[in-house]
């Protein structure tokens, strides 16, 4: 089944299902304070493992105690799907197991 872009409303419906998350023009984005540059880099780690596990893939960037992720699908023109979704769902279960916040 081909990925579809989803709508402003079903974009925002969704959200409220994820703290933290919100819609950064065309991307989905959340960003994670941790408590060290290790479990940042950690954090950053396991994230690629999901995403590859996905085959999908969001724009990472890694500060001293900091993840900041950027997601959107790239075969859709940039416009959020429901891939975009369950990687961020995924994303989420990983932070609570690393103290991010």
């Amino acid at each position: 089944m081909p990925l579809e872009p989803l709508s402003q409303k079903e974009i925002e419906d969704r959200l409220s299902e994820l703290p933290g998350w919100s819609l950064d023009g065309d991307r989905l984005s959340r960003s994670y304070r941790l408590d060290s540059h290790f479990a940042a880099v950690a954090l950053v780690v396991h994230i690629a493992q999901v995403q590859e596990a996905l085959d999908h893939h969001a724009d990472l960037t890694l500060g001293h105690h900091t993840v900041s992720l950027a997601v959107h699908t790239h075969s859709v023109g940039g416009a959020v799907t429901e891939k975009d979704f369950e990687l961020a769902g995924r994303v989420e279960e990983l932070s609570t197991g690393h103290g991010a916040r």
